[in-house]
């Protein structure tokens, strides 16, 4: 059932949670926006009274579109997210939604140009990658994105790295 105001991607993830919680499952298909017909990588985030419950993305697509994306994610956000427990049905009603569409990552040759609250950075050293939406509270500056980055990832800070970055499209 929609909820007034939730965007229809916000409203597809928060529905597979719930459902997803609930009952095991992800909920029946529906009608797709334009948004969910593209293919893109895709980060659900979910919030409880304003800390991060659980976060699950692909920073490229993975699937046939941004709506296999969002069900998938968002059912991983919600059980599989291994910094928490999974999300219980007593959470769901403070649960909030957000859903990162990415664009493509491209190679940066020059971190100056990008700023912290349009670029996300992946960073990537042999097979370890780390990854890190931007504009997120906190995180003040791109060299702090690739810092954390690099802990994610278990990257040295002497290990030579490659560095890309994306925007978003955020809704909420």
């Amino acid at each position: 059932m929609a909820e007034e105001g939730l965007h229809p991607v916000v409203q597809l993830a928060k529905d597979t949670v719930e459902s997803y919680v609930r009952y095991g499952e992800p909920p029946e298909a529906r009608a797709v926006t334009s948004e969910m017909e593209e293919r893109a990588g895709v980060f659900v985030s979910i919030h409880k009274r304003g800390e991060l419950r659980g976060c699950i993305g692909t920073f490229e697509p993975t699937r046939d579109n941004v709506a296999e994306e969002i069900v998938t994610n968002a059912m991983s956000a919600s059980t599989g997210d291994p910094r928490f427990p999974p999300i219980s049905p007593s959470e769901l009603d403070d649960l909030e939604y957000s859903v990162d569409i990415l664009t493509a990552p491209e190679p940066v040759t020059d971190i100056g140009q990008l700023d912290h609250k349009e670029h996300g950075i992946i960073v990537k050293s042999g097979q370890k990658k780390g990854l890190l939406l931007p504009d997120l509270e906190g995180v003040d500056s791109v060299e702090e994105q690739v810092f954390i980055c690099r802990l994610k990832a278990g990257i040295a800070p002497e290990e030579p790295v490659d560095l890309y970055c994306f925007q978003v499209r955020r809704f909420q």
